[in-house]
């Protein structure tokens, strides 16, 4: 289970993206994220791996404190939490293979991953993971060679490497039309249902909420203002998280 208690943060230049917000998540949940950008949703995935150091507040995966963790504590944490960006984060210039190995990196220790010294397994195991992701015949192109759409699965395959028991998707499908948004967020779903992975995404769409997700929370200027099943998010609900202008929009 994750545990959110009090979680703050506030950056340097005095914005507070998170306001002490509290929040459970259960082993197994498929979690939305919903919120105007800016709304704190980047910084809250961001800060349950650390990739982002909260101000204050507590973080607790699995009876293990996050916030307290260090150094090779907060190594051992993360090689079970996945992380995928909306941006993809890959190395453009290395194949598709190398890219899904470096998920791996974690699991050796620093001069085998500086050599690059991984075991056939890990081999094995980055084919397999194409496989998963419907990418086997790309392994040995370059990633910038690849559609948005499939620069993504190469992420998803890169999480999958970590053999993770919860995956932080930082809003995964921005940046993709409808018809890809959904293949991405299939694996994602696929991952959740038949590996039993916590998945925790941020997402725009409430379709797309409604579609996936077993469970939303939704922050409005870094206040948790919704916590509750989809379907329970309705025309109301919906003007107080995104604003009484705000329109629905659906994504095929």
């Amino acid at each position: 289970m994750l545990i959110i208690e009090n979680l703050r943060k506030v950056y340097p230049n005095g914005v507070e993206a998170l306001k002490g917000i509290s929040f459970e998540v259960k082993d197994g949940e498929f979690l939305a994220v919903i919120g105007l950008s800016g709304s704190g949703k980047s910084t809250l995935l961001r800060c349950i791996n650390r990739l982002i150091e909260p101000t204050s507040g507590r973080i607790i995966w699995n009876d293990i404190d996050v916030t307290k963790a260090s150094g090779p504590e907060i190594r051992m944490i993360r090689r079970q939490i996945g992380m995928i960006f909306q941006q993809f984060n890959l190395v453009k210039r290395s194949n598709v293979f190398t890219n899904v190995m470096s998920g791996r990196l974690g699991y050796l220790d620093t001069i085998p991953s500086l050599l690059n010294l991984f075991s056939k397994e890990d081999h094995q195991r980055v084919l397999d993971n194409l496989e998963q992701v419907g990418l086997t015949d790309k392994a040995f192109v370059r990633a910038d060679s690849l559609s948005g759409g499939q620069q993504q699965r190469v992420g998803i395959a890169r999480a999958l490497m970590q053999d993770p028991k919860m995956v932080l998707a930082d809003e995964p499908v921005a940046s993709l039309d409808p018809v890809l948004a959904h293949t991405i967020l299939k694996y994602l779903e696929v991952l959740n249902k038949n590996r039993g992975i916590t998945v925790l995404c941020s997402l725009h769409f409430l379709d797309l909420v409604h579609r996936y997700a077993t469970r939303a929370i939704a922050l409005k200027d870094g206040d948790l203002v919704f916590e509750g099943a989809p379907k329970q998010i309705d025309d109301k609900q919906f003007k107080e998280i995104y604003g009484q202008e705000a329109e629905r929009v659906s994504i095929v």
